[in-house]
């Protein structure tokens, strides 16, 4: 026997359709079907706590009162992102950033929750201290790869290929995991839940005019073990100082320069198949060239922000979008909060969020959310000011 209680007829406008009043229980054996739409279609007037499926992104999402989030999944080792949560149930979806330069090369680990907003945590330190050259992780496991060194003269400032780990959920110090394939410095990684990508980078001091030390090799690790990387593939060009993001299935590089005389500003976006092997496919261009430029994704979007438009300085807070499933330019999202020293930043992020820390030397951490588009706004601080710190989390977008 059932029983539906009716008090009102009415539509979104208030001119038809039921409205359910008192006790409301759905008592489906295997599920319910909850309104769907694109995201285009989103209705902009729905009530807070207002539930649909967007079929662009496949997420389940939910107006907050100002806009349309997803849902954030959660298991024991990342948690649930709520201030109730007790301590025991994880980390939530926490963001880590490591190494840079402040002046001086720096091996210090902070972590942030991203969704909460404040200051960053000191986490621990790295096993050298550097700029590395990209940063990735799975679900437990944050990994940086390649940098930057100093080391004693007369071989001054040169490439390394250290790579170290860390467990998101604790602190501590990082372990060795293993060497990248060559010395690089001013690459990027990506990764999906098994793969760390790494691509890109120059073996040869910063800005010095001789020949060109750009590489184009792409190397990858298994992230849930130990060792030295092995061969991938090669990007289109030799380039570094790129952006890297993916989706699980999909990883993308975009932007960066090639040291030649002038310097040559870059714009393109590359993509690979996370789980094959071979060489990098020409994905779009990015909305203007630009070197030392951050990214993070979601499992839809790719953001692109900031970067160096010209060397030694010279720098923009532009922050594209694309949708890596497709191909295609990058498309216009907003701004960074900061307008000078907007190069040489790092980013990662959660499902919903994307999070920009440092910069030309700055402590400044912004957000964007990412389903939408907008300026950056603030988060809160690094524990230091710093430039080339490298970042990941335990919720991106190719996990």
């Amino acid at each position: 026997m059932s029983e539906a209680r009716i008090n009102r007829i009415s539509n979104e406008s208030g001119t038809g359709g039921p409205t359910l009043s008192g006790i409301t229980t759905f008592s489906g054996l295997n599920y319910f079907v909850p309104p769907k739409g694109t995201t285009a279609e989103r209705p902009s007037n729905a009530p807070p706590g207002s539930l649909r499926f967007n079929t662009d992104s496949a997420h389940i999402e939910y107006f907050d009162g100002l806009q349309w989030l997803d849902f954030e999944a959660f298991n024991v080792e990342i948690g649930i992102s709520t201030a109730a949560a007790p301590a025991s149930s994880g980390t939530g979806h926490r963001a880590v950033f490591g190494g840079g330069y402040a002046p001086g090369d720096q091996n210090t680990i902070d972590y942030i929750t991203i969704s909460t907003r404040g200051n960053a945590i000191r986490f621990g330190d790295l096993t050298v201290k550097r700029r590395p050259g990209g940063s990735c992780s799975d679900r437990t496991r944050g990994i940086w790869m390649g940098g930057r060194q100093s080391f004693a003269a007369p071989i001054g400032l040169a490439a390394g290929n250290t790579i170290d780990f860390i467990t998101i959920s604790s602190t501590g110090q990082a372990t060795d995991f293993g060497d990248t394939t060559q010395f690089a410095q001013f690459g990027n990684a990506f990764s999906n839940s098994t793969r760390g990508v790494y691509g890109g980078g120059s073996s040869r001091t910063p800005f010095v005019p001789a020949t060109d030390g750009s590489t184009n090799v792409i190397c990858y690790v298994t992230i849930q073990s130990l060792g030295d990387a092995q061969d991938f593939g090669d990007l289109s060009i030799t380039y570094h100082a790129l952006g890297a993001c993916s989706s699980s299935t999909r990883g993308l590089f975009g932007g960066g320069y090639q040291p030649t005389t002038p310097t040559t500003i870059l714009n393109n976006v590359d993509y690979v198949t996370i789980s094959t092997l071979g060489n990098s496919i020409d994905f779009g261009d990015l909305t203007q060239g630009r070197a030392q430029v951050a990214a993070c994704s979601n499992a839809t979007r790719g953001v692109f922000c900031s970067g160096a438009t010209s060397f030694p300085s010279g720098s923009v807070n532009t922050i594209d979008y694309v949708t890596i499933a497709s191909t295609g330019n990058a498309v216009d999202f907003g701004d960074r909060s900061i307008i000078g020293n907007a190069r040489e930043l790092s980013a990662t992020s959660s499902p919903t969020r994307a999070i920009f820390a440092g910069g030309y030397i700055i402590n400044v951490i912004d957000s964007v959310e990412i389903a939408s588009t907008g300026n950056a706004i603030d988060f809160g601080d690094l524990s230091q000011s710093r430039l080339g710190t490298k970042s990941c989390s335990n919720g991106h977008g190719g996990l």
